[in-house]
């Protein structure tokens, strides 16, 4: 019998951390002497439209909120799996996975947490169909053996399903289903929700009994201010003490300040812009191939993005478990050239790219930029910025012919990425490779946590070589922070938690 064990520290690594004391604007800052008043505001360049992430679970605005009030069972610290629900885990054989849960552990409103806990969101997760319900599609069991203990049983070995339950967030299973829920939900994390009301406001109060110790913060609010410009005023004037997702052409805005730190640290978020494989010229990997050989990418990268990002080296960005490192393609117009001569397009031909409104920073001045190198091979792109609901009604039904955005791999291992968005059955831009279909459905299936980087490294210079898309750049996740807050850790997700933040 086939049998594995993994257990955790018990303790949560911090990725990076901010800590620095000064003097602070006094028209916005509470006494924190006795921790419980302490009050930290925090402004998302993104404000959630819903705390329900199981409905919502791929928007990183949901998963950033509601992972302040909900837990998984387990999350991504370090580029690790560590415990946070679940204390251990093992492989008893290939297609089962056995969850031992933590004892002692109680939802804000005193119920105490269990394995029909688990059991209840996971279905109500499945039941909704949403975004990720894919990643469990070989699971045929996701049982509660007794209070403590959940057991999974798979059709066939789900190397990734640790990964995934990263983004499974637990609520109580005699209230998870129940209408309205999620305007006020219950969960097992550092907060509890006093006020929500989507796009509009979020404010948090610390969770007295929280089983890692209640947060020294007695209030968390996040404030929606829309416009960039705004929440940087709003930094400045002591207003607010926290924002993450600062354009490259206004870090200057926030950078040298005494009263403000301002960092950066490696993400999971790269920018891509796919061909649509089913739209001729783009049908011929020629063709792709020519127009990521015309582009100047290193040049573009440096001025547009300086130390905010780096031209990528894989169809996910580089922080990501399993990410393969491969070479750039060379800025060649020559060959570019030559490879459209080849494919039948001597003079050139004209096509169309999409991109979202605000989709990504500085993503017109990209899309500018590439549009130009583009001109010099005698290909004529059409710049089409859209309204994001139009864009994403648009992107949905291939009604485009390149298509530019941001994406971040949310689950941190390459699976969700490549295996969600490049198998045959995707149908996300009409490619399609069988060679790689096996290679990521193998990397899928493997419980052995170190053969799946290998198998990630051949699908993805595979995808590399056939010029699925063009990956023009990983991003950094940036900060600024006033001088009062100690502890704020800006993980490679995007999506801080706050539990151990104070003020001063």
């Amino acid at each position: 019998m086939l049998r594995k064990r993994f257990v955790a520290a018990l303790g949560v690594v911090a990725l990076a951390s901010v800590v620095t004391v000064a003097a602070c604007s006094p028209a916005s800052e509470p006494s924190s002497s006795g921790g419980g008043d302490q009050v930290l505001r925090y402004a998302p360049a993104m404000f959630p439209v819903s705390l329900d992430t199981h409905k919502y679970a791929g928007e990183e605005a949901v998963q950033t909120a509601i992972q302040q009030i909900m837990e998984p069972l387990v999350r991504v610290d370090g580029g690790k799996i560590v415990p946070v629900l679940a204390t251990s885990w093992e492989n008893p054989d290939p297609n089962t996975w056995v969850f031992e849960l933590r004892p002692g552990v109680k939802f804000s409103d005193g119920t105490p947490f269990t394995a029909k806990d688990v059991v209840a969101s996971y279905q109500r997760h499945q039941k909704l169909d949403g975004p990720l319900v894919p990643l469990y599609s070989t699971v045929t069991s996701f049982a509660a053996t007794d209070d403590r203990t959940i057991t999974v049983k798979t059709s066939k070995p789900l190397g990734t399903l640790l990964s995934s339950l990263t983004l499974l967030f637990i609520g109580p299973a005699g209230k998870v289903n129940a209408d309205g829920f999620f305007t006020k939900p219950i969960g097992t994390g550092p907060f509890t929700v006093s006020a929500f009301k989507p796009d509009e406001k979020l404010e948090l109060a610390a969770n007295p009994t929280y089983w890692d110790g209640a947060p020294k913060l007695g209030k968390l609010e996040f404030v929606n201010i829309p416009e960039v410009s705004g929440r940087i005023t709003a930094l400045q004037n002591g207003e607010v003490d926290v924002l993450t997702q600062i354009p490259p052409d206004q870090v200057g805005s926030v950078k040298g300040s005494d009263s403000i730190t301002y960092a950066t640290t490696p993400s999971w978020t790269y920018y891509f812009d796919w061909f649509n494989s089913n739209r001729k010229p783009f049908n011929d990997k020629r063709v792709r191939q020519a127009m990521w050989h015309a582009l100047n990418l290193e040049g573009t990268v440096k001025d547009l993005f300086g130390e905010l990002a780096t031209v990528a080296q894989a169809p996910v960005a580089q922080g990501v478990i399993g990410a393969p490192k491969l070479s750039p393609y060379s800025y060649d117009p020559a060959k570019a050239k030559q490879l459209l001569a080849a494919a039948g397009y001597p003079n050139g031909f004209t096509t169309s790219m999409q991109w979202p409104l605000e989709g990504g920073p500085n993503i017109r001045a990209l899309a500018q930029a590439m549009i130009s190198d583009w001109a010099k091979i005698g290909v004529t792109v059409k710049p089409l910025e859209k309204e994001r609901a139009q864009w994403l009604e648009d992107f949905g039904k291939l009604n485009w012919d390149m298509n530019l955005q941001t994406n971040v791999t949310g689950t941190g291992d390459a699976d969700y990425t490549l295996a969600r968005l490049y198998v045959c059955a995707a149908k996300r831009n009409g490619y399609c490779n069988p060679a790689v279909d096996k290679l990521l459905l193998d990397a899928r299936s493997s419980v052995d946590q170190a053969a799946r980087p290998k198998l990630y490294q051949e699908a993805g210079q595979l995808l590399w070589d056939d010029a699925v898309g063009i990956f023009p750049a990983d991003l950094a996740s940036n900060s600024a922070i006033r001088s009062r807050v100690q502890g704020f850790v800006m993980p490679p997700s995007g999506r801080p938690l706050f539990a151990k933040v104070t003020v001063s």
